[in-house]
């Protein structure tokens, strides 16, 4: 039987994606302006709002999802006796992989001959979304439940990820940086170049001075470890900063000649830390 790929919000994979290839979403909420909204990948409150109250000193704070929510998303197609294959958010950011674990666990004591593997991908935004489109091309091409689990794990570690941010208050904010080193960042300039490890941890890696140096050493990073870039599908994601994402996109056709590249938005689960103007870029390597 054909397996069902679930996985969440932080994906951020554009809303027409995720219907044409059918994938089912659970979504992480926030808050805003005083309400709890879900992230629905733009549907019900649009990217450039969110960024737009975030510029403006909005101040977003995110939550994980509980266990009961996974028992109630999974139990429709346990019932059916179909494979489930929930590809999770980075534990190393959020607490919602040991409730999709807790949830798993309550599941099987209800429906023993369930299979439902929860996949800690160690992914976020668009790579996350980029380890997913390539299970869905597996399924889409037949291969089962354990064939694309096995590929998922042979391959999440070669799954680069790499950031620059445009205003280094978020990443103070979020505990990243220190509020000295942000004041000093923001007045010379200065914009840093993170990625994502092996462990899924969003990490510092070097420090250039300047928005487009800082997109061009994303383009360096890929010249170091891509594997075969111009016949690659590359992501880039970006916090309401379209214009430097065809920037990077430009950059990485002239510079490998890739013609496969999807850009979209930064999600306000993702956006509340990362704040306006977060470019990302995600592409297959030869390690992270």
């Amino acid at each position: 039987m054909e397996p069902i790929i679930i996985t969440d919000s932080c994906c951020d994979l554009p809303i027409e994606y995720v219907k044409e290839r059918n994938l089912p979403i659970v979504s992480l909420t926030f808050s805003f302006k005083g309400e709890e909204l879900k992230d629905d990948l733009g549907q019900s409150l649009s990217h450039s709002s969110f960024y737009d109250a975030v510029r403006e000193g909005e101040t977003p704070t995110t939550s994980q999802i509980n266990s009961q929510t996974y028992i109630d998303f999974f139990e429709e197609y346990v019932k059916e006796g179909k494979p489930i294959i929930y590809m999770c958010f980075s534990s190393a950011l959020s607490g919602s992989y040991n409730s999709a674990l807790l949830a798993k666990e309550t599941l099987l004591e209800k429906y023993p001959e369930a299979i439902l593997t929860i996949v800690d991908t160690r992914c976020a935004s668009l790579g996350q979304g980029l380890l997913i489109h390539h299970a869905l091309n597996l399924r889409d091409e037949g291969a089962d439940h354990d064939t694309i689990v096995s590929w998922i794990h042979d391959n999440q570690l070669k799954l680069a990820h790499w950031f620059t941010v445009d205003d280094l208050g978020h990443l103070k904010r979020g505990g990243r940086l220190s509020g000295t080193a942000a004041f000093i960042g923001s007045i010379l300039n200065i914009k840093p170049v993170l990625h994502v490890d092996d462990e899924g941890r969003l990490i510092p890696v070097a420090k250039v001075k300047g928005r487009k140096k800082s997109l061009r050493a994303l383009v360096e990073k890929m010249q170091e470890t891509a594997v075969d870039p111009a016949k690659q599908t590359i992501f880039i994601s970006h916090g309401d900063s379209l214009d430097d994402a065809y920037y990077l996109a430009d950059m990485i056709r002239k510079e490998f000649g890739t013609k496969d590249i999807l850009i979209n938005h930064v999600g306000p689960v993702i956006g509340s830390h990362a704040g306006p103007g977060v470019i990302a870029l995600f592409f297959m390597a030869s390690h992270r």
